[in-house]
């Protein structure tokens, strides 16, 4: 399993990717699965996989050597939506080379992305794409996706995000996300790829990732987790009958 979250606002865009992949509790590995794609000054595409690896490494792979042929590609795209139908459509092509035989075994291929980013002359723009192929935009009242494993960090987003806020804000309430799911869930785990993008910048960030052992992210865990515990002791006491 996996965990990404990609935010929209209007200060840019934010993604966070765990990097663990498992296929059982013997067979954990690390893998990256956030990919960027970009002509710095023109342009900046950022895809975050979850899902089957091997459909997912296949559908990336396929977009990189296409880069320089002579059909449609990420560096010819004309905006971010034209991107998303190319990785849906690319994504259809490795699910109906590979599916038939695979699919008669019981094997589950399918994947799910999250693209974002941003072509000059056109704003930022962030999409979720469904294992079927289909995809939907983000907007002003739900700014964030997540794809993988999103129920135990789906709270503190909720509570937090709107598309106004600050990137450092969003940053910062995606890393609580995160740790509050590799709490809860074994199959999401470290380092995590982060990649903050301002927009109208078209600059390609390198990212950052974050291990194990960063101070910094240990340090706003461990506040965040005493802080929750101090406003628990701090609410009001339950009323007597609610303890009958």
């Amino acid at each position: 399993m996996t965990y990404c979250v990609g935010i929209s606002l209007e200060q840019g865009l934010v993604f966070v990717s765990d990097s663990r992949t498992n296929a059982g509790v013997d067979q954990i590995a690390t893998f990256r699965k956030l990919h960027v794609f970009g002509v710095p000054g023109e342009r900046l595409i950022v895809l975050q996989t979850a899902g089957n690896l091997a459909t997912s490494q296949s559908v990336i792979s396929l977009l990189r050597q296409r880069l320089n042929g002579e059909g449609i590609n990420l560096h010819s795209v004309m905006n971010i939506y034209q991107a998303t139908s190319l990785v849906s459509e690319t994504m259809r092509e490795v699910m109906a080379r590979d599916g038939n035989g695979v699919m008669m075994q019981g094997v589950d291929l399918s994947c799910s992305f999250i693209v974002g980013g941003q072509v000059r002359g056109e704003p930022p723009e962030l999409y979720n794409i469904y294992p079927q192929g289909n995809f939907i935009a983000a907007t002003e009242d739900t700014p964030y996706f997540q794809i993988g494993e999103s129920k135990y960090g789906k709270p503190v987003l909720d509570r937090s995000l709107d598309s106004s806020v600050s990137l450092q804000h969003a940053l910062l309430t995606a890393l609580i996300s995160f740790d509050s799911t590799i709490r809860s869930n074994i199959s999401v785990g470290m380092p995590l790829d982060v990649l903050v993008y301002k927009a109208d910048s078209l600059e390609v960030p390198t990212g950052f990732r974050v291990s194990s052992d960063d101070a910094y992210y240990q340090g706003i865990r461990q506040q965040w987790g005493n802080a929750l515990q101090q406003l628990i002791l701090e609410l009001p006491q339950a009323p007597d009958e609610y303890l009958l």
